[in-house]
């Protein structure tokens, strides 16, 4: 299914290393006529580090989606109501909001995203970016495999012998895992 003409919620998370990367996939969806609407984790939006400053990113962001981006539970929940967008994705997706959409913690923007597109018994499509996948949060990627209309990024090791908990959503997989995920599939192999 192609992407053009949906309407996709991009959800970023603090993962920031990989947010240029994850910006280069916003711009791919765009080109390819998809609909972007960005929401920001509250760590995204006030956040300035050695990658960039949190307005540098939202300049960004907002320029790729041609909107404003949605920074607050209070904007992220009518996503639920309305029900309007085709798939919602995160990406990057930290260890720190997989432990909270697997326990339902909805704190956030993002996290209030994703619980009103799975009300709406639609897709969530997951890019993990985390330095724990393989530690703590091993049980919390288990847990969101199991959830209905849950999809995820294939992803690997990040860097094994420097970081050996560590996994990455293997990004150029990106768009092809919303498709499948449109389709109601999972995207395989999801480990690489």
């Amino acid at each position: 299914m192609s992407v053009a003409g949906k309407k996709i919620g991009f959800g970023l998370t603090g993962s920031f290393c990989t947010l240029d990367e994850a910006l280069v996939q916003m711009e791919k969806l765009a080109s390819l006529g998809a609909e972007i609407f960005p929401v920001l984790s509250n760590i995204v939006k006030v956040s300035d580090t050695r990658f960039g400053t949190a307005q540098y990113f939202r300049n960004r962001i907002e320029s790729i989606a041609g909107r404003n981006c949605m920074t607050s539970i209070v904007e992220a929940e009518p996503i639920g109501p309305k029900n309007f967008l085709d798939i919602m994705t995160v990406l990057p997706c930290t260890g720190n909001t997989i432990a909270k959409l697997a326990n339902g913690i909805t704190d956030t923007a993002v996290t209030m995203a994703v619980k009103a597109q799975l009300r709406n018994n639609k897709p969530v499509l997951v890019g993990i970016a985390t330095n724990d996948g393989l530690g703590s949060n091993g049980k919390n990627i288990g847990i969101l495999h199991n959830v209905k209309n849950m999809y995820f990024v294939p992803y690997r090791q990040d860097a094994p012998t420097q970081k050996e908990n560590s996994l990455i959503c293997l990004m150029d997989l990106f768009i092809p895992a919303i498709e499948a995920a449109l389709e109601g599939v999972q995207l395989q192999p999801v480990l690489s």
